[in-house]
């Protein structure tokens, strides 16, 4: 459970820094951008009624497809689990590591602190784990954006997909600092940070549709997700 500040310093005492340190000296010697991936997976699906990552889809369920996805990428994959949630039967997955949120009850600006502190790489691809559309040409060119800045989010006009973005590990001071006064609203670390906002016309270059930014929340939706998947399947 957060309760302030003394237990931020205690879960930044297990960050594996010297395998950061490496994997931030390889990148730069090799002129690469090293990234992990995060998904956080830790919502009590409270519309749905049921734990959504292990709804079943057309081939697999929807936690499995987000996870095939980002397998393209060859980075290691940090699934972001609320205390208690049992994702065993993912661990088997190449390069995944399944952590629990060490600050519960604090949304999803408690599981990215948790997810960037685990992380090893300079740059984290963070994702809900109730996305089944992700645009990997997409998601590559916001990574390629990254360098120079603190956050890569997609903006739509006033819609802004926190969720589906690239953050620099220097975030991890102004999040820690916004745990601990209570305001978990992600918009507010963009006001602290260095942000490269992703416009539209730029996400309609690979994503006309906006797919990508598709989520899981209801009965309706796991039927169009569902739905949607079997045209792709008829297109190919």
């Amino acid at each position: 459970m957060f309760t302030g500040q003394s237990n931020i310093v205690d879960f930044h005492g297990i960050i594996l820094f010297e395998s950061f340190l490496r994997g931030w000296l390889q990148a730069k010697e090799t002129g690469s951008l090293r990234i992990s991936c995060i998904v956080l997976v830790g919502g009590k699906s409270e519309r749905l009624g049921r734990d959504k990552a292990l709804e079943p889809l057309v081939a697999g369920n929807l936690l499995e497809r987000v996870l095939s996805r980002l397998g393209s990428f060859n980075s290691e994959i940090i699934l972001v689990a609320r205390p208690g949630q049992d994702l065993s039967r993912f661990s088997d997955f190449p390069g995944l590591s399944i952590v629990h949120d060490a600050n519960p009850g604090k949304g999803p600006m408690g599981g990215l602190y948790t997810g960037l502190c685990t992380s090893t790489a300079p740059y984290s691809l963070v994702t809900a784990g109730d996305m089944p559309f992700l645009n990997i040409n997409f998601l590559r060119y916001m990574v390629q954006l990254s360098p120079g800045f603190d956050v890569i989010v997609p903006r739509v006009k006033d819609y802004i997909e926190p969720l589906y973005a690239v953050y620099s590990r220097n975030c991890l001071k102004p999040i820690e600092d916004l745990l601990t006064q209570g305001d978990l609203q992600i918009r507010k670390l963009f006001k602290a940070v260095k942000v490269r906002y992703v416009e539209a016309a730029e996400i309609d270059r690979f994503d006309p549709g906006h797919l990508s930014f598709f989520n899981v929340n209801t009965e309706a939706d796991l039927k169009k997700a569902r739905e949607i998947i079997k045209s792709m399947d008829l297109e190919l």
